[in-house]
């Protein structure tokens, strides 16, 4: 008889993480109005960071080399992630965009089959189906708002991005301190950001309290986000944190349909298909008996 497990803490800090992942999307659209997309992403992840050096100031004395590099591999991930997903916000809806950047759902089990040896069970893989079908039916559901265009292809570079990080994230997890690591990736990601200003041509935006609101807000959520994410994906696998993480797209939609962003029937469907490969995943199958000698 199957069976379907509780989460865990771990889990259940991963759901926060993709509740507040869903809502950011609506808030990034509207931040861009009044800023490029490099000073946004630097001044959030360097509030981040530096609220972070604040907070975790005496830990990061004893930080180690092998804590440096974890952190900054990760932070070379989530500036390159949300860089490109900031991006394509300019040109594309906060609902579409979440769709898309979920696509990384498909991605991680199998990165995780090719780097780390380790395939995904049965109902891994009844999960991901039901969540790469949904996610299909989601991006599908915006071929009535233009098609592909630059915003698409950037963000679906997104989601690449945020493979690599979820895969990295376990892999430097248990390499050291998560507060160490965690300061570091974010203090990178915002410093690259803001150093390919000048290379992107993008300049200084004009004073605005929107931008301050929306990068320091996110900057301070920015910081809890991924520190819970290097403290629950030790226990968690890349798999099964991806499948958690599936939830996002149906969060962003939900809340960009709360804004007048509608969805088409099909999209609707795709949301349903997504909860239902997440509730799949929990399914245990129970394992089969060992044949008597």
């Amino acid at each position: 008889m199957a069976i379907i497990s509780l989460p865990s803490r771990q889990e259940l800090a991963l759901m926060g993480v993709t509740l507040f992942w869903g809502g950011t999307f609506l808030i990034v659209h509207v931040t861009l109005r009044h800023c490029g997309p490099l000073f946004f992403v630097g001044l959030r992840f360097m509030t981040a960071g530096l609220i972070g050096c604040t907070v975790f100031h005496r830990a990061l004395r004893r930080i180690s080399l092998t804590e440096m590099g974890a952190g900054m591999a990760i932070g070379i991930t989530i500036w390159a992630g949300y860089t490109l997903q900031t991006y394509g916000l300019q040109t594309i809806s906060s609902s579409r965009s979440a769709f898309l950047t979920a696509l990384y759902v498909p991605i991680v089990p199998l990165l995780q089959w090719i780097v780390l040896h380790r395939p995904p069970r049965l109902m891994n893989w009844v999960g991901i189906g039901l969540a790469f079908g949904g996610l299909m039916l989601l991006a599908g559901g915006g071929a009535t708002q233009g098609g592909f265009g630059r915003g698409e292809w950037a963000t679906v570079l997104c989601a690449v991005s945020v493979a690599a990080e979820i895969m990295l994230i376990s892999h430097c997890a248990t390499l050291g301190d998560s507060r160490r690591i965690t300061v570091v990736q974010l203090l990178v990601a915002g410093l690259l950001a803001l150093l390919a200003m000048p290379v992107a041509g993008e300049r200084l935006p004009e004073f605005s309290w929107i931008w301050i609101a929306g990068g320091v807000g996110l900057g301070v959520g920015s910081m809890f986000v991924q520190l819970a994410m290097n403290w629950a994906q030790k226990a968690v696998s890349p798999t099964r944190a991806t499948i958690i993480y599936a939830g996002e797209p149906v969060w962003g939609g939900a809340i960009g349909r709360m804004a007048n962003d509608l969805l088409p029937a099909t999209s609707v469907l795709g949301a349903c298909c997504i909860v239902a490969g997440v509730l799949a995943s929990e399914i245990r199958l129970p394992a089969r008996p060992e044949p008597r000698k």
